[in-house]
């Protein structure tokens, strides 16, 4: 009689084991029942430090598919050990089911007792499914109310100790090197007219550098920084809970994404506060302020479609739109005149940028758009651009950033379960039994601290993954527009020009004054790569000629690094 043929699929998530079997205990398993079975296995599939939420994240569960409905080994059937294994959404168990179903493949979960080839198999199924649905939804549940009890008590909750202050076995304290930057900031920004830029420029200027650490390698100061530090209530001593949340793309079944919360929960923290209450909440009141948005009174459609992104020919600073709004004698409007200017920031050696022409903002766009028209109407531009869409994603980088940490995160568990033996093994009669014990349990829980911060990169690593995957398809979007530049720009408004100017152009540069040709635009680089003359290139150049003598940058590009720029 001829043997049937089955695949094995394992999978064991980034924190725990699936009633204390480990993969190869699985796949034992999975290979003793097959074997009893009397069935040959064509293909072993793990998933190996991955989550049952959703299989978008479960590379060899996708391959698997993939290779059941290319017919690649013609199985009948699935060995997983438990269903709780081939997922834990009830949606993605019944439409994974169905894909193998269709293809003559069904499921036998050994533990479970369930063969959905049987009559009873499919409903026990949806049944278990459901319910593995729900006991991860608890476990997320509880895992964040004990994350909500630890700030309660005022407690750190994971991750790295916010600038200013440092962790000792699991609590802040003040660094004060970093302390006295806080200070600084808190002090000018409620005491002087000075905003987040101006304050990061003075504090370059003044010989204050910032402490590199963690992720962070940019020793200036930034206003982004400076905003971040001031919206941050840990420095007047609490703790805010829940200002970021996961939250489901709309639209979609299984894709997130971290969105800041305006509204979230503070309490009062066990460390030591570097400002005051009473700064912190003027700090609070000048952010409002300084937060609102004056309203348009004329030209309500216009948009500065290149600001930001035209660069200053002398400091390489970002040119900001602006307007000069003309009036009749008799004070009432006439027209707007738009322009970019530079924004005069300071150098690095004190002196302020002294660029002070104001270009016309029909005249950049237009040449911008110009030198888009003429790349999109290039030879083989067209073949390159649809070679491009739908090519295959890189995350080689985040990939290995991610087998990283749980690396890191195995070998944590490891500690802690090395640790809680140890705790176990104490001789209740030995004299220092408590303090051995008291000592041990300290240091479990360092370890679980560590863990939660490990788990919560973790999370992060791959809802930026998630992200690439959503850039892909933005880029892939840009790309389609580029093959029909001529036929839709003319019909955009301003803000969706904006848009796409923003989506497709990393930086415009400017030369500092019209050349004699008429030329203004001397280079233009872009966010991801383009076709022209045959090559990939990130950046066009002109020279006095024409564009055949066009300085080109190759790109190898990862997405990642796409998606980083």
């Amino acid at each position: 009689m001829k043997r049937m043929k089955c695949y094995l699929y394992t999978r064991v998530s980034t924190s725990m084991q699936v009633d204390g079997y480990s993969l190869d205990a699985q796949k034992d398993k999975l290979r003793k029942y097959a074997e009893f079975q009397n069935m040959l296995v064509a293909g072993e599939y793990c998933d190996e430090g991955k989550s049952g939420k959703n299989i978008e994240g479960r590379p060899e569960f996708l391959r698997m598919l993939r290779d059941i409905e290319s017919g690649k080994d013609g199985v009948s059937f699935v060995l997983v050990f438990k269903l709780s294994r081939f997922g834990r959404n009830a949606a993605d168990v019944l439409t994974s089911l169905q894909r193998m179903q269709d293809f003559g493949v069904n499921l036998i979960c050994v533990e479970d007792g369930i063969d959905s080839s049987k009559d009873s198999g499919k409903l026990m199924i949806s049944v278990l499914s459901a319910v593995a649905e729900i006991e991860r939804e608890n476990i997320l549940v509880q895992t964040m109310e004990g994350r909500r009890q630890k700030a309660r008590e005022g407690k750190w909750n994971g991750g790295f100790a916010p600038y200013g202050y440092k962790l000792v076995d699991g609590h802040l304290q003040i660094a004060e090197e970093e302390a006295e930057v806080i200070r600084i900031i808190y002090d000018k920004y409620i005491h002087t007219t000075m905003g987040t830029a101006r304050i990061a420029n003075w504090l370059n200027e003044h010989g204050y550098s910032k402490v590199c650490r963690h992720n962070n390698k940019r020793e200036a100061f930034t206003g982004s920084f400076l905003i971040g530090v001031l919206d941050n209530p840990v420095y007047c001593g609490k703790l805010a809970y829940g200002r970021r949340h996961n939250e489901k793309i709309p639209g979609t079944r299984n894709q997130y994404h971290i969105v800041k919360q305006k509204d979230y929960t503070l309490y009062d923290g066990i460390h030591e506060p570097i400002i005051s209450e009473e700064d912190w909440q003027l700090a609070q009141k000048q952010r409002q302020q300084t937060n609102k948005r004056q309203i348009k009174t004329h030209s309500l459609d216009h948009e500065h479609v290149l600001s930001g992104l035209l660069k200053c020919p002398i400091c390489g600073g970002g040119m900001y739109g602006n307007v000069n709004r003309k009036k009749k004698g008799d004070g009432t409007y006439y027209r707007d005149y738009f322009y970019y200017a530079c924004k005069h920031r300071l150098h690095v050696d004190g002196k302020r940028c002294d660029y002070h022409h104001q270009w016309g903002e029909e005249i950049i766009d237009g040449a911008v758009e110009e030198i888009i028209h003429k790349l999109v109407n290039t030879p083989a531009f067209e073949q390159g651009i649809r070679e491009k869409i739908g090519g295959k994603l890189d995350t080689a980088e985040l990939d290995a950033e991610m087998e990283a940490l749980r690396k890191q995160l195995r070998q944590l568990t490891g500690t802690k379960d090395r640790l809680g033996e140890q705790i176990d093994a104490l001789d209740f009669d030995d004299p220092h039994y408590t303090r051995k014990a008291q000592d041990l349990q300290e240091r479990q829980n360092r370890v679980y601290d560590q863990i939660a911060s490990v788990e919560v990169s973790i999370a992060e690593v791959q809802t930026r993954m998630d992200n690439i995957r959503q850039h892909r398809i933005s880029t892939d979007n840009v790309y389609q527009f580029l093959l029909y530049f001529d036929k839709l720009y003319d019909q955009f408004t301003d803000l969706e020009k904006k848009t796409f100017m923003n989506s497709f152009i990393e930086r415009v540069e400017i030369y500092p004054e019209r050349r004699s040709d008429g030329r203004i635009v001397k280079r233009i680089e872009f966010r991801f790569p383009v076709y022209f003359n045959g090559s990939k290139i990130t950046g066009l150049g002109w020279d006095e000629t024409d564009m055949s003598e066009t300085v080109m940058v190759l790109s190898k590009l990862s997405d990642a690094e796409q998606y980083r720029h």
